[in-house]
């Protein structure tokens, strides 16, 4: 087990490695920079040529690279041209609140969605089921660009929620702001919990020890929580990294949409401005989000099947 996990936290640091350092060099290779950007086309060419001095801009690709890697072994991630603030203190104030957005999207989706794939998973037929179903596909089809636009639209037109501007993250303002976007990130996430406890769980119904269980009499409800829960549980565990790094991928999008501020603003600013070294700390930053999303996957499926620790 232990083996398996230090296995799996060595891939976890070359993800974050390689996916920010291909994020600084394909902004670098892009054309034009934070100078021509920031300074447009009718700046004098002395001038331009002084600044892509004084930001580093004027130095070769490679060489570039290499004094980032050097001082991000250091933990130091260059300083952002846009904000004239180390990336290093940029990073933690939005990465918090992105975490706040995920963790509570996917803990109110798998509150959500695993119950109703135990309860559409045990049932065959009936409305409720159906019913449940369908939501399950329709939310499946629906982008969270889409399902933002949708919930920012109802929530401007009713006025129940706010949409942006948010100033603090006290408790009450924080937890009206948090409805809208979370809405957006969990509605997919609970749709894709509940097809996958559903197939799960009618496939281990089916099992011969489950069918015996039941011929002895014991209720079908205290069979399925009892007995066919922990079986039915792998598959969604076995997923659960890639959601996290679903999740991420998606909250850029839902928190441009809400103006939730969260490394997805920060990252679209940064694309913006063609700031690469804070580019690439907010790629190392959703790297990091999504390494430990595999590592918690991991250790849960290890946990519900100790087989896979020693197969893989």
């Amino acid at each position: 087990m232990v083996a398996y996990i230090v296995r799996r936290l060595a891939f976890a640091l070359f993800l974050v490695f390689a996916v920010s350092s291909a994020s600084l060099v394909l902004a670098r290779l892009g054309p034009g920079d934070f100078v021509s950007q920031s300074m447009g086309l009718n700046a004098r060419p002395e001038t331009v040529e002084e600044a892509r001095a004084r930001y580093g801009l004027n130095r070769s690709i490679g060489e570039q690279y290499r004094l980032w890697i050097a001082g991000a072994a250091r933990l130091d991630f260059g300083r952002s041209l846009l904000f004239d603030r180390p990336v290093a203190d940029l990073i933690p104030e939005r990465a918090v609140n992105t975490a706040i957005l995920a963790a509570t999207a996917l803990v109110v989706a798998t509150l959500i969605g695993l119950p109703l794939g135990v309860l559409t998973g045990s049932r065959k037929s009936g409305i409720l089921t159906e019913a449940i179903r369908t939501a399950s596909i329709v939310l499946l089809s629906m982008p969270p660009l889409l399902t933002s636009l949708f919930l920012v639209f109802a929530a401007a037109r009713t006025g129940w929620f706010p949409v942006g501007g948010m100033t603090s993250t006290g408790g009450g303002e924080l937890l009206r702001h948090l409805v809208v976007p979370v809405a957006a990130l969990a509605m997919p996430l609970v749709a894709m919990f509940e097809r996958l406890q559903s197939q799960a769980m009618s496939e281990v119904i089916g099992q011969p020890y489950m069918l015996a269980t039941l011929g002895r009499g014991v209720p079908l409800s205290r069979a399925v929580w009892r007995d066919a829960l922990k079986g039915a549980l792998r598959p969604v565990a076995a997923v659960y990294g890639l959601v996290i790094g679903t999740l991420l991928s998606g909250s850029f999008a839902v928190e441009t949409i809400t103006a939730w501020p969260g490394l997805g603003q920060l990252m679209l600013a940064a694309l913006r401005a063609r700031d690469v070294y804070l580019v690439a700390g907010c790629a190392a930053a959703g790297s990091i989000f999504l390494a430990i999303g595999t590592l918690v996957s991991d250790a849960a499926l290890a946990l519900v099947d100790p087989r896979t620790s020693q197969t893989l």
